[in-house]
């Protein structure tokens, strides 16, 4: 599914950057409410395959979602989980934590870095990939927060 995007409105903001199965992603940094060290998470019977389970973060119970299942990529593999992180995001309200490979930098991209993610890129009505960034040799997706974490109107939430 396509989404709109909008160059100019996109670079206004700063993005946190994080890698997920050595892919760049960007989420915009206003919907981050913080980034903590991995969490052990209590499985919710019948939850949807990219949700890992809940936690409880500062009395608030979170939905912690596999960054990696979430945007079909490959498994981790067992092993150094050192830089392995849960960003929260908050949106209306609620907040979800997505686990990722690795944080990395703010961005601060150029309307003219960005571009529309390419066509039929996913199957999935819910594809979070609002638009794409050229950032030092390589491509950030930018994703849309409320979709990634299935908070969209249209969407099925899991908080």
């Amino acid at each position: 599914m396509s989404h709109p995007y909008h160059a100019d409105t996109i670079a206004r903001q700063p993005w946190l950057a994080f890698q997920l199965a050595g892919q760049h992603y960007a989420a915009p940094l206003s919907h981050v409410s913080e980034v903590i060290h991995d969490h052990a998470p209590t499985p919710v019977p019948g939850a949807a395959d990219d949700l890992l389970g809940i936690c409880q973060l500062r009395g608030n119970i979170v939905p912690l979602i596999d960054g990696r299942r979430r945007l079909g990529l490959d498994a981790a593999p067992p092993g150094d989980v050192e830089s392995v992180r849960i960003v929260v995001f908050a949106y209306e309200g609620h907040r979800v934590g997505l686990r990722v490979d690795a944080v990395g930098d703010i961005l601060r991209p150029t309307a003219e870095a960005i571009d529309a993610p390419p066509p039929n890129r996913s199957k999935h009505d819910d594809d979070p990939v609002q638009a794409v960034l050229a950032w030092q040799g390589h491509f950030v997706a930018l994703l849309d927060v409320p979709r990634l974490c299935r908070l969209a109107p249209d969407l099925h939430r899991v908080a």
